[in-house]
């Protein structure tokens, strides 16, 4: 079974696997850079899946930037009658094309444990 992992960017969730290409919102970088989700909806790594709660702690996906392009023209009118008035609107969206490098966890950040008070000292209230 392969792994896989929901993320969210630019508003959007994405089923992503290892090697996977999407288009996304613009995100700032050069191709060829890397970049990294860690906005970790769910994961299902060795069959193993984890839901966050809103996102999966210690769970990240690295991507490499490919493209930075344009998307389609939308057009799109706007029109009133018995006035005549019509107004023609048109849109291309900024997008940036990844390409999913690799699924996986995050080095968990080692807490320190905080001092054992003994039996004498107790707070000065």
């Amino acid at each position: 079974m392969n792994d896989y992992a929901v993320i969210k960017t630019g508003g959007k969730q994405y089923l992503v696997e290892q090697g996977t290409k999407i288009s996304v919102e613009k995100l700032e970088g050069k191709p060829g850079e890397k970049i990294t989700f860690d906005d970790v909806l769910m994961t299902s790594l060795s069959g193993k899946v984890i839901i966050g709660k809103p996102v999966v702690k210690n769970s990240k996906v690295v991507g490499e930037i490919e493209d930075q392009y344009k998307g389609p023209k939308v057009r799109g009118i706007r029109y009133k009658n018995k006035t005549r008035h019509t107004v023609r609107i048109g849109h291309r969206q900024n997008l940036t094309s990844i390409v999913i490098k690799d699924l996986g966890k995050t080095p968990a950040a080692k807490k320190k444990a905080a001092p054992k008070k003994s039996k004498g000292e107790e707070d000065g209230s």
